[in-house]
């Protein structure tokens, strides 16, 4: 196994990183006690990858289960405990449990507990998810056609359960 082909072909580096404090407020907040903070999206990582923090309140539900055609999605779990479904069962995952779903791997999550959780989501390559974060619920609510539409634009693919 070898490293990729250079992507930076210059000789003396450059001064481009980015920091995010832990206290900047989350770019989405949602009902229920549901925050999302996109900490390295698609745009700054140059499609890369997309990592955001997810700070569930207690009974939140997550997505059904779904998979990703065009990239794989990972979680690790920061705090509290997170129903995690690897396309075969469910797994309460606690700090520090992580699970990796390939592209094309089944899979969903949700906080069931009476208590707050947060975690990690990863897509590799990175996605413009930002805009799916942000309409899903509404979209949702509209239904039919547009929000068929609306999963497929965005590489989501629901399976009835």
């Amino acid at each position: 196994m070898s490293y990729p082909e250079p992507r930076y072909l210059g000789e003396e580096g450059e001064v481009n990183a980015v920091f995010r404090p832990a206290g900047q407020e989350p770019d989405l907040v949602r009902p229920g006690g549901n925050r999302t903070h996109y900490l390295a999206t698609h745009a700054s990582t140059g499609g890369e990858f997309g990592l955001y923090r997810v700070d569930m309140g207690p009974k939140s539900p997550g997505p059904k289960t779904h998979f990703h055609k065009a990239i794989s999605e990972s979680f690790f779990v920061l705090s509290g405990e997170v129903d995690l479904y690897d396309g075969d069962r469910w797994i309460t995952g606690g700090p520090g449990d992580f699970l990796y779903v390939p592209v094309g791997g089944l899979h969903a999550f949700k906080n069931d507990g009476d208590d707050p959780a947060s975690m990690l989501l990863l897509f590799s390559p990175g996605a413009p998810r930002e805009e799916y974060f942000e309409q899903v619920a509404e979209m949702a609510q509209k239904g039919g056609k547009e929000f068929g539409e609306f999963l497929v634009e965005h590489d989501s693919f629901f399976v009835e359960q």
